[in-house]
């Protein structure tokens, strides 16, 4: 397999403030476009071979004014459902919940629109994801490029190391970042890590 970047949407309102946004569809901020834009000259010194991108405006958007052509929407690259935790922070959960940690915990239930979603249950998504880009691999040269969201690529991350899905909790990723998994003596690895470009 060739490498697999991971871009993570650029900066929204809910994402500055902390709020947990799984499906509700916000847009970038001002800030957020000019992270995505930012990161251009990253993604145009590789050949892609393939691109992927969640559903949702904020990713979307990231997707376009980074550059990249003929990208698939893919549905399961949608952030985690946080259910009956949509649009809250994790300061407010901690005032119910004191010790609650998503990687470990999930969600409380949520409406029947977005009921929420398990660590093992994203990590599924993650599976499915995992397993179209190696078909991408197969089928073009290049690398493949995913543009998603924050709790979901971590996720993704560790199932691609072969760890459980808890484990995305030890990768941390900001907005507008990119990162690029390869691999070392045929075994999967993290090449580079929550990349900026330099300002």
């Amino acid at each position: 397999m060739g490498d697999l970047f991971l871009v993570r949407h650029g900066e929204t309102e809910w994402s500055r403030s902390g709020r947990h946004t799984g499906l509700t569809d916000v847009p970038l901020t001002e800030h957020g476009r000019d992270q995505a834009r930012s990161l251009v000259p990253l993604i145009r010194s590789h050949r892609i071979g393939a691109a992927f991108v969640s559903p949702f405006q904020r990713a979307r958007e990231t997707a376009e004014l980074i550059g990249l052509q003929d990208v698939r929407v893919d549905p399961d690259l949608h952030e985690w459902d946080y259910g009956g935790y949509e649009g809250i922070t994790t300061v407010q959960i901690h005032r119910e919940r004191p010790d609650w940690f998503l990687f470990s915990d999930g969600v409380e239930p949520g409406p029947p629109e977005h009921p929420g979603e398990s660590p093992e249950q994203v990590g599924e998504r993650a599976d499915r994801v995992l397993a179209r880009v190696e078909a991408a691999f197969a089928n073009t040269e290049g690398c493949v490029v995913l543009v998603a969201h924050g709790h979901f690529l971590r996720v993704l991350t560790a199932r691609h190391l072969g760890l459980p899905p808890s484990h995305g909790a030890l990768f941390q990723l900001g907005t507008g970042t990119l990162c690029r998994l390869g691999t070392e003596h045929a075994r999967p690895v993290i090449a580079a890590w929550n990349v900026r470009p330099p300002s």
